[in-house]
């Protein structure tokens, strides 16, 4: 009986999706416990081994957690919705739809075959109408909610409409725009619809505003800063620009200090709650008001301009020497005079090619113009020269800074390469090659009233004295930024949104969802419209509810019959990813009327183990707690955070290969020829590539995609062969060193697949994929079913176990547990091995023994210990077998093999019983025939005996 781990994993998989084995119920005596992965973008390419690393994690947890008698919640789905597959659509013409159809049956057939332990009943995928019908009534449900500051937490627009209505909003404490305008009760009841639309719309949580974005021309979008790598679009490497655009944006800036203090309520890594903290970037200072100084350029309307800034360093304000305002400030162009236009504006033009991120790491490069135009300082009443400089910008903040050179590091390497002044405002600092930062030991000098203070009384009179003339206050200021919401997108949720008078209304949930209609291309229309703007049917008809051809819009007609323009943009990728963990909660056959049941939402909760990678600290995982915290405000959900807890995994990285053509020939030189000379390393698929670094010339030449740029090179071998150069790398597609795990299951299995990639290292690590390493993990699977089945059959029987038996078994479960716990999950591979290792030689064929070493093993190789468990006779699946239970009387010695000395030196071993008294031990080991024969008749001087250590006879 061989160890046929083709024919064996096949038959398992369907035996669990035949009886759905891993399905998880709503209601159930165990307890709960909800372990999930963060759900993968299908993509064209597949899996590669990389992938799995995570999930293989998350799955031996789960399938840990059935065996110790939890109900486990473990689903999958998809992320379908993105910029990869428009971007084929683009290029082929084929609807994305197609292609991600395509894509997700490549990915369901190679999860399948890994053997993840998933309940597909529960299945997402964020691009199907039925799931993005809750993503729409979710944002319809930011729309009609604001956020009370004095409740501290979302409400119902209604109640803001109704203090409005009593009272005007000279006291509502709301999160909102800026400078809003006062009125009283009287006044907004005498206000048309339309002006209360529009000052609604600066208290919603989701809101349309002209906002800062990073637009990409080539890929006809806007990006957001976790799209964009060294300035271009992460995807095609295109040039991305800062332009303004009116947008959706969604007012996570609200729920900045519960963000933050939920860190300390999960159990999240450091590193990741510091990201997130640092992301959020809680200030605490003063908000100045610089009033701008009249110039010929200002209208007499214009001459009341002010400049809000804010500053965590309210005690240095008399060390102000200029001022910076980003480059795209509303007031550049208001402010800046005739004589500096043209060097301001081709400053503006240059800045709009730079990614704020580009922006903000660059700490280099210094540049900036001068408007010409001055503020005036609060206190002094002096002129202060105003700049802009592109290390300031414009989403952060107020977009301004009041410049403090002596204080600050940029101030002080701005103001020496354009030659301003530089007044020291700390006493007995030496400011002469750098600025002085620190707040702690500070006595400030040359400032006024401020003068012999140090920081913190400083600053308390500073604000003070700011308050006094009506210029300033005590803030609190986040570096969290609202978030945009639109993209110029095909492949997205659309918005369930039309406009009448240019206002945005939502549309009921009962004529949920409103789906994204056929479209002749995939790209923004020539009016530069999003390519939504090319449908033919889409407008909504107030009269009958439904979406209709736009030949009729009321804006064309002139009068309103009814019919209005929908929204032009989609949704940004991350909404659907926002909020997918609830929608799992319930099965796909039973969600209808909400997300998920209310009673499945109480029983789940939330997820307790969240397993995915870093790169989404700030992206994802904040905005899935911003949309779980709004959730709970509007009693939705039961959860303030969305994951208990989270690991990220570390990634496995390729192994790519090189060949090396030397410059201006077509000639390749084999990597041990290279030395001096000046060659270009070219990327060269793994698959041509042996275990000895050797590369198949013939199957390079022949290869489909680009065989053809080698068939008249010239192949320079060394020894008879070509030696290709070796680094380890991101596992990527365009590195051609991705490697299958089609390829590695079918050759070696999906058990030894699991096991080698845990056994590479730590979860939390990168570690390099090494195929030939596999051999050893699939080896020892072999020898495991050695132990189980010899050439006549089943080598397992009822024999009763031996104490070493025992001592492994219990040993193994004690360490097994310990590193699942820990999710320590490489060292359980090497306890299996020894385990396998020892029993074997121990030739042992107990069942008492070797039924729980399969439980133990079975969440690491699920098929071949579901097969074992089977042929030692048991019935349905070993997946809720209970997990063995460890015993610490097994491992105590019961017997101790006592070193026998003579004069110091052992003579032979004597195994004895680790209760015997000292006198016992003596009487027995000069009893015994070989210390007999030691002593050759003589009486010993003397027997040192310690208990459980040693026994040296001297004489």
């Amino acid at each position: 009986m061989q160890y046929h781990f083709n024919d064996i994993e096949a038959k398992w998989q369907k035996y669990w999706a035949e009886n759905q084995t891993f399905k998880a119920s709503n209601n159930s005596d165990k307890p709960k416990y909800y372990v999930l992965d963060m759900f993968p973008y299908p993509s064209g390419a597949g899996l590669h081994v990389g992938h799995p690393l995570g999930y293989i994690a998350s799955d031996i947890y789960a399938r840990y957690k059935r065996h110790k008698g939890f109900n486990v919640l473990h689903p999958q789905g998809y992320d379908s919705f993105g910029l990869p597959a428009e971007q084929y659509a683009i290029q082929t013409g084929q609807h994305p739809a197609i292609t991600t159809e395509t894509n997700i049956k490549t990915y369901r057939r190679q999860l399948d075959q890994i053997g993840f332990s998933f309940d597909w009943s529960r299945e997402v995928r964020t691009s199907t109408p039925e799931y993005y019908k809750w993503t729409q009534w979710i944002f319809i449900q930011l729309f009609e909610s604001w956020y009370n500051n004095d409740s501290n937490k979302a409400e119902d627009i209604s109640t803001l409409v109704a203090k409005f209505s009593a009272e005007g909003n000279a006291n509502v404490n709301a999160v909102c725009d800026d400078n809003i305008e006062s009125f009283s009760a009287e006044q907004w009841n005498a206000f048309d619809s339309k002006k209360q639309q529009e000052i609604l719309l600066q208290y919603r949580l989701t809101y349309l505003a002209e906002t800062e974005v990073n637009w990409c021309p080539a890929l006809g979008t806007v990006l957001a800063n976790d799209e964009i790598v060294n300035g271009v679009s992460e995807r095609g490497g295109h040039p991305v620009m800062r332009k303004k655009m009116t947008q959706w944006s969604m007012r996570i800036s609200a729920y900045a200090e519960r963000l933050l203090q939920g860190l300390d309520t999960i159990d999240w890594t450091d590193s990741l709650k510091e990201s997130q903290r640092n992301w959020i970037g809680k200030s605490v200072g003063a908000s100045v008001t610089f009033n701008v100084i009249p110039n010929v350029t200002l209208s007499a309307v214009e001459e009341s301009l002010k400049i809000d800034v804010f500053t965590t360093r309210p005690d240095t304000i008399f060390g102000v020497s200029f001022m910076t305002l980003a480059p795209e400030h509303e007031l550049v162009q208001t402010i800046t005079t005739p004589d500096q236009k043209a060097e301001v504006e081709a400053y503006v033009l240059a800045t709009a090619k730079r990614s704020e991120r580009d922006r903000m790491a660059d700490v280099k490069t210094i540049s900036g113009a001068f408007t010409g135009a001055y503020a005036e300082h609060p206190f002094s009443k002096e002129p202060i020269p105003i700049w802009i400089g592109d290390y300031v910008l414009a989403g952060y903040g107020t977009g301004a800074v009041m410049s403090v050179p002596c204080g600050d590091q940029r101030d002080y390497d701005f103001a020496k390469h354009f030659n301003i002044a530089i007044p020291n405002v700390f006493e007995g600092a030496d400011i002469s090659e750098e600025a002085f930062a620190s707040k702690d030991n500070v006595v400030i000098a040359n400032s006024d009233f401020l003068n012999g203070m140090n920081y913190k009384k400083a600053s308390k009179r500073a604000i003070y004295d700011l308050e006094q003339i009506g210029q300033g206050e005590g803030k609190t200021n986040y570096r969290l930024r609202d978030a945009v919401f639109s993209r110029q997108r095909y492949w997205g949720e659309p918005f369930p949104v039309y406009y009448v008078n240019g206002m945005p209304q939502m549309i009921d949930k009962a004529h949920l969802p409103i789906t994204l209609p056929e479209v002749e291309k995939y790209l923004p229309t020539e009016t530069g419209e999003p390519p939504l703007g090319r449908a033919d049917v889409w407008a909504w008809d107030t009269n009958t509810n439904t979406v209709v051809p736009n030949v009729n819009l009321s804006a064309i007609e002139g009068e309103d019959n009814g019919i209005y323009p929908l929204e032009l943009n989609t949704m940004p990728g991350w909404a659907g990813s926002s909020w997918y963990f609830f929608s799992y909660m319930e099965e796909k056959a039973k969600r209808g009327e909400d997300f998920a049941s209310q009673d499945a939402l109480n029983y789940w909760e939330n997820v307790d183990l969240y397993i995915g990678g870093s790169e989404h600290a700030t992206g994802h995982l904040l905005y899935s707690r911003f949309w779980t915290k709004f959730l709970k405000d509007r009693a939705f959900v039961g959860v303030d955070e969305p994951f208990k807890k989270l690991i990220n995994q570390g990634m496995i990285l390729g192994t790519s290969a090189f060949i090396y053509r030397e410059d201006g020939t077509n000639t390749y030189l084999s990597k041990g020829l290279v030395k001096d000379k000046k060659v270009a390393p070219i990327h060269v698929k793994v698959q041509y590539v042996n275990a000895s670094d050797e590369l198949n010339i013939e199957d390079l030449k022949n290869d489909s995609e680009f065989g053809a740029d080698y068939k008249d090179a010239e192949f320079i071998l060394e020894d008879g062969v070509y030696k290709v150069g070796r680094e380890v790398e991101k596992m990527s597609k365009s590195k051609y060193n991705v490697v299958s795990p089609d390829a590695i299951c079918e050759q070696y299995g999906a058990d030894s697949l699991r096991l080698y990639e845990m056994f590479l290292g730590p979860l939390e690590q990168a570690k390099p994929w090494n195929t030939a390493g596999i051999t050893g993990v699939h080896g020892f699977l072999k020898k495991l079913w050695k132990l189980y089945v010899g050439e006549n059959g089943l080598n397992v029987n009822d024999a009763a176990p031996t104490k070493d038996n025992l001592k492994t078994l219990h040993k193994t479960i004690k360490k097994v547990q310990e590193d699942i716990e820990n999710f320590s999950f490489n060292t359980s591979v090497s306890t299996f091995m020894i385990a396998v290792n020892e029993l074997t030689a121990q030739k042992c064929t107990s069942k008492a023994i070797l039924e729980p070493l399969l439980v133990l093993l079975s969440p690491y190789a699920p098929h071949i210990t579901e097969e074992l468990f089977s042929q030692l006779g048991n019935e349905g699946s070993i997946a809720t077998a209970p997990f063995p239970i460890f015993e610490a009387s097994h491992l105590v010695e019961s017997s101790k093999n006592y070193p026998i000395s003579f004069n110091g030196k052992m003579r032979f071993t004597l195994e004895l019983p680790m209760d015997m008294s000292k006198d016992e031990i003596e009487k027995t080991v000069m009893a015994n025939e070989k210390t007999i024969a030691q002593l050759e008749g003589r009486t010993p001087k003397k027997v040192i005996v310690v208990p459980g250590k040693i026994v040296n006879i001297v004489g």
